[in-house]
């Protein structure tokens, strides 16, 4: 299953938005950080240029990973040392489906929110009339 970003983009991004954090039982928190950075990861094939991309340094997207790692129990990034043949990474089962389920979770609870968002957008949004 290929993972895609789901930026969006140009004049269609929304003034108002949803942001989701997931607080695990384990003590991991799952949040669009987080899922930026696995979704990257799968992209660019490599931790340090995810990190690059998103402007991190490639410790803080390595212990961004390892959280990830300990917390869930089970790899969310398999990685493959560098040396001659170059290394690499790239997400196991278990950070693609992290990965999908995140993602929709967060169109779900979007568009169940859409509404709510509008409201508060048209008063957030509204001059102040005196």
């Amino acid at each position: 299953m290929a993972i895609v970003p789901s930026r969006a983009t140009g004049p269609r991004t929304p003034a108002h938005r949803l942001s989701i954090r997931i607080d695990l039982a384990s003590g991991a928190r799952v949040g669009p950080g987080k899922v930026a950075l696995l979704e990257e990861i799968a992209r660019a094939g490599s931790i340090s240029a995810a990190g690059r991309s998103l402007k991190m340094s490639y410790r803080r997207a390595w212990e961004l990973v390892e959280d990830l790692n300990r917390h869930l129990g089970q790899p969310v990034v398999s990685t493959a040392a560098g040396g001659a043949g170059g290394g690499g990474a790239q997400l196991t089962e278990a950070g693609v489906a992290l990965v999908s389920e995140y993602r929709a979770l967060e169109a779900a609870a979007t568009k169940a929110a859409a509404r709510h968002l509008a409201a508060i957008g048209r008063k957030c949004d509204s001059p102040r009339r005196r």
